[in-house]
């Protein structure tokens, strides 16, 4: 395809030609033809003889590798693993140059792009318009995944063939939404560029954000260019988590903050960030790899701290870090137990579908249905909360230390209503 000029361009086809592909071609629907068949590697930088594994001939490789890429454009991440384990190359392309790493980096899929990183992906591997994966998650505004690329080590900087670097195309062809502003504020914390011209228009991204009239942006990328880097970063990253300036987060990381700083009290960015609720704040920091299970001087870390405050944009910030769910605060409890005390419904709900314990015992022989029953007010709330406890599997039999079941202690409190959920 020869080159043209962005204004001869329509933009159905501008946006196809950043993501890589044809719109037409964005189906599950994959030719089995294959341009390459070389092996993934542990080493993201190497290359391979295109061969297929012992016992497995060419024909049949580029089978396997179309099924990975129907598989990538699904997300179907367990069915791509399995093809990995039988030689599906994540690097391998169809005539489009789409293959599974590519796919991944485009789509948000963050799951499957760690498989593939784990499976040997090229991270600078390129698509049909001389583009990285990290400008292409860049133009959908997919900040956890542009962070796991930038984690990995991918070219921060390249320039595609139409003239764009990831931050161009974030802004250029992004919107003025808060995905776009995470996506902005990760790049900078990864350290790219943030006032080089774009070749075609000759314009920086906050040109861009101004002509195109994105003043959310526009004002992101301004404090990202003009507020003066702190000569102690660390310092900054936790003073800027704390005040929920996500701008700032990022500046602190641009500038060599360590993301797992620790304050007086051995609380970490995202600590900080989790108990003021500075959801955008916890984004960036996720991104860039913060530990939801670094623990406090209190035992607290930032996942257990949601079960108070009972924030499920909280809670849906931190569960891309893949936070371990059996860590236990100071009383010996999972983050269900205190929201089911403290009565946070919509918490409750959400947090009992990430396969959470909702039979755990804390250290004062209380369930989350016991919390909610012996410290709770027996109110609307709490009577909801026993409900989507009990949905979800709690076990009614469990008694406390005492040998006290739960329904006796709502009929001892004059909790009809709960007593009537819990009688068999």
């Amino acid at each position: 395809m020869r080159r043209t000029t962005l204004a001869a361009l329509p933009l159905a086809l501008l946006l196809a030609a950043c993501r890589g592909e044809p719109e037409a071609e964005r189906s599950a629907e994959r030719p089995a033809e294959v341009e390459e068949t070389a092996r993934p590697s542990r080493d993201p930088g190497a290359v391979r003889e295109a061969r297929p594994p012992e016992g497995v001939d060419e024909v049949d490789q580029r089978r396997l590798d179309e099924r990975l890429r129907v598989a990538a454009w699904a997300n179907d991440v367990a069915t791509a693993r399995r093809l990995v384990v039988r030689g599906a190359d994540v690097n391998a392309k169809d005539e489009t140059e789409q293959s599974a790493y590519l796919i991944a980096t485009s789509e948000g899929y963050l799951e499957l792009l760690r498989l593939a990183l784990r499976s040997g992906a090229r991270v600078d591997d390129k698509d049909s318009w001389n583009g990285t994966g990290l400008i292409r998650a860049a133009e959908r505004g997919h900040a956890l995944v542009v962070g796991e690329l930038l984690r990995a080590g991918i070219d921060r900087d390249h320039v595609n063939r139409i003239g764009y670097q990831a931050i161009h195309e974030a802004v250029w062809l992004g919107e003025d939404t808060a995905a776009y502003a995470t996506t902005l504020r990760v790049l900078a914390a990864g350290g790219v560029r943030l006032s080089d011209r774009s070749v075609t228009e000759g314009l920086t991204p906050l040109e861009m954000a101004r002509r195109r009239g994105l003043a959310g942006l526009e004002q992101v990328l301004t404090e990202l260019t003009t507020d003066d880097v702190s000569d102690e970063p660390d310092a900054a990253l936790l003073r800027a988590a704390a005040a929920g300036d996500a701008d700032a987060v990022a500046l602190a990381l641009r500038a060599g903050a360590d993301i797992e700083a620790r304050d007086e009290h051995r609380r970490t960015a995202l600590l900080l960030a989790a108990t003021y609720d500075h959801v955008a704040v916890a984004q960036v920091l996720v991104a860039m790899g913060a530990d939801p299970d670094a623990l406090d001087d209190r035992h607290d870390t930032p996942w257990l701290v949601t079960g108070v405050t009972g924030s499920v944009a909280m809670l849906e910030a931190l569960l891309p870090a893949r936070p371990d769910l059996t860590i236990v605060n100071r009383y010996g409890g999972v983050s269900v137990i205190p929201a089911s005390e403290r009565g946070h419904v919509d918490y409750v709900r959400r947090v009992v579908s990430t396969g959470i314990d909702v039979d755990h015992v804390n250290d004062l022989g209380w369930t989350a249905l016991l919390e909610a029953v012996i410290l709770g007010d027996g109110g609307a709330d709490h009577q909801e909360i026993v409900r989507i406890l009990l949905a979800a599997g709690a076990d009614p039999t469990i008694p406390d230390g005492d040998g006290v079941t739960v329904l006796q202690h709502a009929e001892e409190r004059g909790f009809e209503e709960i007593a009537r959920l819990l009688r068999p």
